[in-house]
């Protein structure tokens, strides 16, 4: 077994690959469904075939961390050890012949990740954060943009999940309007985690999102902190998994997101 963190998330990161090159051989055009249970059932056959290879990996690395089971589900966790994991995040991408998805596993200890590994199959990258030790991709450091004025920002949104409630539905409506007043360009696409990937290397300058996943935002949280961004939730206070909205940016145009994202 690992004898340090380091070397936990060294083995966290083979996992990872493994679990891509999984889900790359079940790549190819668009999965045809024709109600929403194939749909669903078509989902589920990609996690399915990641979990395959990441559970037991990740069991042997960390045998008395509990597994977080639903990677939609939002809110604290019980204090100790947890494996936060999304084996296909932007499984809908996937499914539509898309690139844009991932594979993430965290640890996570009291509600605060202590590592973090992304791998994109498609690309080979694999992005990877440890508390304290910094972001990087492939082993290259990570550091957010120096842009310093909203109105220069490339910003982004996504869709935390299908079938919201209203209130969440009117206040994204309303965050997209305001941004595209202040901002220079506004990106909505899901998932989360790969426009987080995106401001932790410094190509997006902001990224917001209401509601929200653990699995969406864990991993993108450590990797923005990591790489010196500012992490807190729409209004400016410090995020954590139990939080109603998510904030993630360059230190020099977070507050002027905050300011736009609490009208």
């Amino acid at each position: 077994m690992p004898g340090t963190t380091a070397d936990l998330l060294a083995q966290t990161v083979v996992a990872v690959r493994e679990a891509g090159s999984a889900l790359r051989e079940r790549f190819g055009g668009v999965v045809r469904h024709r109600t929403r249970d194939e749909l669903m059932a078509a989902l589920a056959a990609n996690d399915e075939a990641a979990l395959a290879v990441l559970r037991p990996h990740l069991t042997d690395l960390r045998p008395g961390a509990r597994w977080v089971e639903d990677e939609l589900a939002g809110g604290a966790l019980p204090d100790g050890e947890w494996w936060v994991v999304d084996p296909a995040e932007g499984n809908v991408n996937h499914l539509h012949g898309l690139p844009d998805w991932a594979v993430t596993a965290t640890l996570v200890r009291d509600n605060r990740p202590v590592f973090t590994a992304v791998h994109l199959p498609l690309t080979g990258e694999t992005h990877t954060a440890l508390a304290g030790g910094g972001a990087h991709v492939d082993g290259r450091p990570l550091r957010v943009s120096g842009t310093a004025s909203l109105g220069l920002g490339l910003v982004a949104t996504s869709q935390a999940r299908p079938d919201e409630d209203e209130a969440v539905v009117r206040r994204v409506g309303s965050s997209i309007t305001a941004m595209l007043r202040d901002a220079l360009v506004v990106r909505t696409s899901v998932p989360a985690t790969l426009h987080l990937l995106d401001v932790a290397a410094g190509r997006v300058d902001a990224f917001w999102q209401f509601a929200g996943a653990r699995a969406d935002l864990l991993p993108g949280a450590l990797l923005v902190t990591e790489a010196g961004g500012r992490v807190s939730d729409a209004e400016g206070r410090p995020w954590t998994p139990a939080s109603d909205s998510f904030l993630a940016a360059a230190p020099g145009v977070h507050a002027e997101a905050v300011t736009t994202l609490s009208r």
